[in-house]
């Protein structure tokens, strides 16, 4: 269990940057290089390979290098552990808010 939460918290942590997210949504339409996915971004390429480095810590991207060419791919396992756990606390989250929300209406017709 302690393996696992570890590995959710690198992910969750590689997903708190924006540049991360949008590295991991033009990954989601197929593998990019580097150049490619630093292309938007208006940032060093020394600093995207950092952000590279973080997702692919994290387990969100794979790489592989073809020659002078390193390749990223997303990893569809790493998102389905993260819809997992986003599944299996929805519907706690939702009885809390469905709690407050009820909480909320007692209030205002007191």
């Amino acid at each position: 269990m302690m393996h696992e939460s570890a590995a959710l918290d690198r992910m969750f942590q590689a997903l708190s940057d924006r540049s991360r997210r949008g590295m991991v949504d033009r990954l989601g339409h197929g593998p990019a290089s580097v150049s490619e996915l630093a292309e938007p971004l208006t940032m060093a390429l020394p600093t995207v390979m950092k952000h590279l480095a973080v997702l692919e810590k994290s387990g969100l991207v794979h790489s592989e290098k073809s020659g002078r060419v390193r390749t990223y791919h997303l990893r569809k396992d790493a998102l389905e552990q993260l819809e997992h756990w986003l599944a299996a606390h929805k519907a706690g989250f939702n009885k809390a808010f469905d709690r407050l929300e009820q909480f909320l209406a007692d209030e205002q017709s007191e």
